[in-house]
């Protein structure tokens, strides 16, 4: 029997789907179907996760705001940290000289000639 040219799938009154043939006779066309499926899906997922790879590596190239400002607060939390760090050490001199026991030079140091 000839193949409806006109129409891609087979009617029905025709002939059913697994007994169907396209081009020649070993090609069952509900297997050419299924493989087409399979071998498509594989594409669209191969191009979704090429995408997807494409995306990130551009991202994390580029730092974003919220990088930036993290970045930016860490300075001025060390910078704060250092001006403390320098007060308090002032304030622990001045406790020392006032009760006799910062380390100043030694009164009894050797005399050089």
């Amino acid at each position: 029997m000839e193949y409806p040219v006109r129409r891609i799938l087979p009617p029905a009154d025709l002939c059913e789907l697994r007994s169907a043939r396209w081009g020649v006779c070993w090609v069952n066309f509900e297997a050419l179907i299924i493989a087409m499926s399979v071998v498509g899906g594989t594409l669209l997922i191969m191009l979704g996760v090429c995408c997807c790879c494409c995306c990130c590596k551009k991202k994390s190239k580029k730092p974003d705001k919220d990088d930036e400002r993290a970045a930016r607060e860490r300075e001025k939390r060390r910078v704060r940290q250092e001006e403390r760090r320098a007060e308090m050490k002032s304030r622990h001199d001045e406790i020392r000289r006032k009760y006799g026991l910062f380390k100043e030079e030694n009164p009894y140091a050797k005399f050089e000639n």
